[in-house]
Parts: structure tokens; sequence; C-alpha cells
């Protein structure tokens, strides 16, 4: 049991290296030329920004996405994050962000909703609609 314990954590740790190249950008439909740093992401997407109002949508848990930006962004594990919604939802405090399950949906759901914000991986075509407020590389 020892041995597939290990075994689990070295492919979980190569997983980590291996999705942790990819890049992300995040991208917004507003007007405003914006620019956000890395604390204001992590607390939009964690519903902790009451300064920007903009309705941020997530990739679904199985995404390879959604894990660089946990990762990258957030520093929470996927379960951590779930606790964390869940108790959230409980007290009523606040709902986590909307979910699709892939790119062209958010991108759609994004063009057509003003305010609304989401990460997709860096290389990504973007609508003209939409505007780049931060950059991982």
């Amino acid at each position: 049991m020892n041995l597939l314990k290990h075994f689990m954590f070295a492919v979980l740790v190569c997983f980590a290296f291996t999705s942790s190249a990819q890049g992300l950008i995040i991208v917004a439909n507003t007007n405003d030329n914006l620019k956000i740093e890395k604390r204001q992401v992590r607390d939009l997407f964690m519903g902790n920004n009451s300064q920007l109002s903009l309705q941020p949508i997530a990739l679904s848990p199985s995404s390879e996405t959604r894990f660089v930006f946990n990762t990258k962004i957030v520093g929470l594990t996927e379960s951590r994050i779930q606790s964390y919604w869940t108790q959230m939802r409980f007290s009523g405090r606040r709902r986590p962000p909307k979910e699709f399950d892939s790119i062209e949906k958010v991108l759609a759901y994004l063009k057509s909703t003003p305010g609304s914000v989401a990460y997709i991986p860096s290389g990504t075509e973007i609508p003209s609609e939409l505007t780049v407020i931060y950059q991982v590389d």
C-alpha cells in the first residue's frame, strides 16, 4: 500500500510539471482597458473581490486548464477548492463560478455576457469582443 501511495504521488508530480508548462490568459467581456494582478484574479475566482464587478466563469473540474489555473493562480488543490465552495454555499455567503465543459462554450458565453471573465489556455484565439486582463506564462 505504501508503494502505491509513492507511485501515485510520483504520477501527480509528473502531471503537475507537464501541465504547469501551459500558460493561461484571463479574458473578460469589458469595455474598460482593465489590467489586474494575480491576487485580484485569485480573489475574483474565489468570491473575495468586491471591487471588480466581473462574473467569473470556470472550466469543469476535469479540465487540465482548470488544474493549471488552480495550481498557478489559486494555489489550492481541486478538493480544497470544492471544500471551500461547499462551506460558502452552506453558509449562504458566496456561490462558485458558473462552469462550462469546453473552451468553446466558455468563449461563447463570454462573448454574449458583458461583465463576464474566464481563464483559458495561452494561444487560444481571442474574439475581438474580449479583452486580455491578465496573463500567466
